[in-house]
């Protein structure tokens, strides 16, 4: 296929991928944040915490009724830019974004409605119930998009029709119960409610430095630093499970991650490190320009263990003995094996040659875990971009373990001191909104950009799932997303920052 139509085709996912994904975070966590704030307000009938509750509120709805337009589209480019892609997953993928739309979306429009209109219409636990369920709701259609993404991360609970040459799900509960996918699931709402967090604790700074709507301003802080705290600490433990799950199931991911090229036991893990942009896989120069390593670290966060061997791109493109490590050369005769079996079985069935299909069934079926080796060229071609990777994955971490800090110390300040009386720490929290966006999207570069060539792990690399349409027509729809996202980030930009002028005292 034309290499520029898969690159054009990659460009209009990405775009559509990482603007959506500026909205989704925010309501993840702040549908809870506004639902716990609720009902504070039911149980103490103070009026105070309603007006607070609608504010916020508030904020939630802008930001999810924009986050629709951005999903819709990226969903729609399943069928339009990835066709073959789309085929070959069968019932697998769109079995769970089907649930997604069906279940989680519909409860959380439904209750969206009632939550955002219902003041004063229904029961006060009536409402705060909606308010619990658009949260719930919320990160269930999280929960079906992200099971979704696991299995192309890790394809499982499924068999390879040759007849229809699409996978057929066989097993639902090893889709949904996937440790990848549920590793991926908690670690991505927990970084969502951490950003929520951000959110709030941040605009509640802006009110401080501004002195004004200060008792509803320390309130919210309150409530947001002790959210993102205890959610900060989930987020590691998550973190620690999810590239548990990559050393185990994606372990080039890992290698890139860590800039790893030979393997090693007792691996350490880079804390920060400049990678030698001249290193590459055949000579002998250094990786990094400059490094700090933990010892041992990267074994124990890959495997729990301290001694474990951690493969590198060497171990993974030529093989180890040692370790039982295949080449990426013999994965791909295997892969080869395997599309030539079903060239042959689907020549077979049409001559009604039944010994023929059953043999040629057969080596399909030893070798279909490598399928997609079938279509790789080059070997080297597995190899994900290292320092993109590399980069993200440490920037992630770093502004991560910045949050946790920023939390312990506005919860400090704000319950043990007048947090007023710290207008440095109140610019930090502020200023830390934005990083708080740039470590999500650092993490779902690592989540995705990781896995390239990959569209479906080992089994389908991306210039095989991509539509064959023209080139150009991809390129205008690209220029119109792009304006058409940066218009709709626009607009929330500022009707936020309008809301928040306005404050908490006017009624919403």
């Amino acid at each position: 296929m034309e290499e520029h139509l898969v690159d054009w085709s990659r460009a209009q996912f990405a775009l559509t991928a990482m603007y959506h994904w500026i909205f989704v975070p925010l309501t993840l966590g702040l549908g809870f944040i506004v639902a716990i704030m609720e009902t504070i307000y039911v149980k103490t009938n103070d009026e105070f915490w309603k007006k607070t509750t609608k504010f916020w509120m508030t904020l939630f709805a802008i930001n999810f009724a924009i986050g629709v337009a951005t999903g819709i589209i990226m969903e729609f480019e399943f069928g339009t830019n990835w066709a073959n892609y789309s085929w070959f997953v069968g019932d697998i993928f769109g079995a769970p974004l089907a649930v997604e739309g069906i279940l989680a979306f519909f409860m959380e429009s439904t209750f969206f409605a009632v939550m955002f209109f219902g003041w004063n219409k229904v029961s006060k636990k009536f409402h705060l119930i909606s308010t619990w369920l658009v949260a719930i709701g919320s990160n269930l259609s999280a929960l079906w998009i992200l099971v979704a993404n696991g299995w192309m991360q890790y394809p499982t609970g499924m068999t390879f029709n040759p007849n229809t040459v699409r996978n057929e799900m066989n097993n639902f509960w090893d889709v949904l119960l996937s440790p990848v996918a549920i590793s991926k699931f908690l670690h991505t709402i927990a970084s969502g409610y951490v950003l929520a967090s951000l959110f709030v604790i941040g605009v509640s700074a802006w009110y401080l430095l501004k002195k004004r709507d200060i008792l509803f301003a320390k309130k919210s802080m309150i409530i947001g630093a002790t959210f993102g705290l205890i959610t900060s600490l989930f987020l590691i433990l998550s973190g620690d499970e999810s590239a548990h799950q990559v050393a185990l199931k994606q372990p080039m991911k890992l290698a890139a991650m860590e800039g790893l090229y030979e393997g090693e036991k007792d691996a350490g893990i880079v804390a920060i490190g400049i990678l030698n942009p001249n290193k590459t896989l055949e000579n002998d120069e250094k990786t990094f320009i400059f490094e700090f390593t933990i010892p041992y670290a990267l074994s124990f966060l890959g495997y729990h263990n301290i001694n474990a061997f951690v493969p590198g791109i060497k171990d993974l493109i030529y093989g180890n003995e040692d370790q039982g490590i295949i080449s990426t050369q013999e994965k791909m005769l295997k892969g080869k094996l395997a599309v030539e079996a079903l060239e042959t079985y689907k020549e077979a069935k049409k001559s009604s040659d039944e010994s023929k299909m059953i043999e040629a069934r057969k080596i399909l079926d030893e070798n279909m875990q490598y399928f997609g080796y079938g279509h790789i060229k080059n070997p080297q071609d597995v190899i994900p971009p290292i320092s993109i990777n590399f980069y993200s994955f440490h920037i992630m971490v770093i502004l991560g373990s910045w949050f946790t800090l920023l939390f312990i110390i506005v919860l400090f300040l704000s319950t043990k001191r007048d947090i007023m009386n710290y207008p440095i720490i109140l610019k930090a929290t502020l200023f830390t909104i934005p990083l708080g966006y740039i470590a999500s999207e650092a993490g779902w570069i690592v989540a995705e950009v990781g896995r390239q060539p990959w569209a479906i792990q080992d089994l389908m690399p991306v210039g095989i799932a991509a539509t064959k349409i023209a080139t150009t027509n991809v390129m205008i729809s690209f220029f119109i997303f792009a304006i058409l996202f940066t218009l709709l980030l626009i607009a929330e930009i500022k009707i936020m920052t309008k809301q928040i002028k306005i404050g908490p005292d006017k009624e919403h």
